[in-house]
C-alpha cells in the first residue's frame, strides 16, 4: 500500500476547500438551521420576558384578539 505523505499547510487547504464546497451544495440546510436557531433564541427571549411581565386572563386576552384593528 502507498503511503502518502501531507503537511499541515496541505492538509489544512483541503480541509478549508471541504468546506467552502459543502456550504455551496447545502446552502438550503444552511439556512434553514440558521433560521430554527434565529426562531429558537426568539423564543427564550419571550419566554424571558414573559416572565416579568403581569398576567392577563383568556377572556382580556380573546377581547384583545377579537377587537377590531
Amino acid at each position: 500500500m502507498a503511503q502518502v505523505s501531507l503537511d499541515e499547510a496541505r492538509v489544512k487547504e483541503l480541509f478549508k476547500q471541504a468546506i467552502i464546497e459543502l456550504l455551496q451544495e447545502q446552502k438550503g440546510l444552511l439556512y434553514d438551521l440558521f433560521v430554527e436557531v434565529l426562531e429558537d433564541l426568539a423564543l427564550v427571549n419571550a419566554i424571558k420576558e414573559s416572565e416579568s411581565s403581569e398576567t392577563v386572563n383568556r377572556a382580556e386576552v380573546f377581547q384583545i384578539l377579537e377587537s377590531p384593528a
